[in-house]
């Protein structure tokens, strides 16, 4: 035989080309198992999945029919091995030396793992295409799941970008909508009002204060704004009418009274605190602004007229530092005796106390007065014994003198005054003569003198 393959002579004991290694390829006959092999090749490469039955093909040789089997199946490799031998030895009856050598050349392919150069590179083909074809399988793989993610990542961002602007809008709307309820707000109205004022615009600035009013009458931010008005005209009056009138619809808002406060403390006004508060009677108010209340000081005793010296106490219930004055004029800290004792009235004549606390947070009291009257009591003119008359010897002359008085004296007819001869005892008439005896009293503590008591005295001696 010669190789097809490389034109060397093949011995007939051999199957496989001794130059170039190729198997030899030997037709025989027509045989069945060809049409077997070809239909199990040809379903093998187009993907049929029905395997062919080996009994198939036991039945087929048995019968040796010439039927067309349609059917196929993928063969396993001992199978198609034992196809191989058969078709090339011929049969089970084929030469056995033949059959050693196709066996050795297995065991030695098995032995060393040695393939035909061109079985080892169809298959190094069929793997390499297989292998590409893997990776390409991989790579469109890749490709579609990074294109899922792709699509998936811009579908987010699609969701999250239509999620912002929602929110956005809806932000939006929320701060339309609250701008246009602030503007129209009590608090807007306030700051509008506030605003004007600024630009000098008072007529506006009242038109909203007085819209902040009719939304709540009951806050103070209002009327602290309609005083601020004033305020820049220089018109405290209006101003403190403001609140007047505020709290007098509203006479037990807290609120108010503080914003009162507030703007006689900015004013510099704070003894009008204290009248504020005096007219107050609502017992919350006053607990909340305890500390602005300052009690009018009291007098004790109180005033009226008095026949003798007195002392007057001054107390207040909120303490602090008491100033008074006694001219009439109003008592202050700058303007003012300082209390730090009774005030002692020993004089005759009309006092009138005027008075004011100040408290530890220096707000001033409502000024307490009070009028005393001191007129001491005048007794009679002094008694004087004897009684006028003729006596034949000198008579020792007496002056009664009550307690808190000074008796004086004259001899001469004159009118005794605090200058005068001062009565310490009894006074001898003189003898032969006649003798006109005048005596006062005069009070120690104001000094003033009572009548004259005036006696007569004629004495003869033997």
């Amino acid at each position: 035989m010669i190789c097809r393959h490389c034109g060397a002579d093949i011995p007939d004991d051999q199957m496989v080309c001794p130059r170039c290694g190729e198997e030899v390829q030997i037709v025989p006959d027509y045989n069945p198992l060809e049409d077997v092999l070809a239909r199990e090749v040809k379903g093998s490469v187009e993907g049929a999945t029905r395997q062919i039955q080996t009994d198939d093909i036991r039945r087929y040789r048995r019968d040796g029919g010439d039927q067309n089997v349609n059917a196929t199946r993928v063969l396993s490799q001992d199978e198609m091995d034992r196809i191989r031998k058969d078709r090339r030895y011929g049969g089970q009856n084929a030469d056995q030396g033949r059959r050693n050598t196709d066996e050795l050349r297995r065991q030695r392919q098995a032995a060393g793992n040695v393939q035909h150069p061109r079985q080892r590179t169809g298959e190094m083909r069929r793997s390499r295409q297989n292998t590409d074809e893997l990776r390409r399988s991989r790579q469109n793989t890749a490709e579609l799941k990074r294109q899922r993610q792709q699509k998936r990542l811009e579908a987010a961002k699609r969701k999250r970008r239509n999620l912002l602007i929602t929110l956005f809008a809806i932000f939006a709307l929320i701060v339309a909508g609250s701008v246009i309820v602030y503007q129209n707000s009590y608090t807007g109205m306030i700051r509008k009002g506030y605003n004007a004022i600024q630009s000098g615009d008072y007529a506006a600035a009242e038109r909203y204060f007085d819209r902040a009013v009719i939304k709540d009458r009951s806050r103070p931010e209002a009327y602290e704004g309609f005083a601020e008005i004033y305020i820049d005209q220089e018109d405290l009056d209006s101003a403190e009418e403001v609140f007047q009138d505020a709290i007098r619809t509203q006479p037990s808002n807290v609120r108010l009274y503080q914003a009162a406060i507030d703007f006689y403390m900015d004013t510099e006004q704070t003894a009008k605190i204290s009248e504020l508060l005096q007219n107050c009677e609502d017992e919350t108010v006053l607990a909340a602004v305890s500390d602005y209340i300052s009690s009018a000081p009291e007098f004790s005793p109180e005033e009226g007229t008095f026949e003798e010296v007195q002392e007057i106490t001054l107390t207040s219930e909120t303490g602090g530092d008491i100033y008074y004055t006694l001219d009439g004029s109003d008592p202050s800290s700058e303007n003012g005796t300082k209390y730090t004792e009774p005030v002692l009235l020993q004089e005759e004549g009309e006092f009138e106390i005027r008075a004011v606390a100040v408290n530890s947070n220096g707000i001033p009291s409502v000024i307490s007065s009070g009028t005393y009257v001191i007129q001491f009591p005048i007794v009679d003119a002094p008694a004087v014994a004897p009684s006028t008359g003729q006596y034949s010897q000198p008579q020792q002359i007496t002056v009664t003198v009550p307690d808190g008085y000074t008796a004086y004296y004259t001899m001469d007819g004159t009118t005794p005054t605090a200058s005068s001869a001062r009565y310490t005892g009894p006074v001898t008439m003189p003898g032969n003569a006649q003798t006109i005896f005048m005596a006062i009293l005069v009070n120690n503590n104001n000094g003033k003198a009572t009548e004259a008591t005036t006696r007569n005295y004629i004495t003869t001696s033997e």
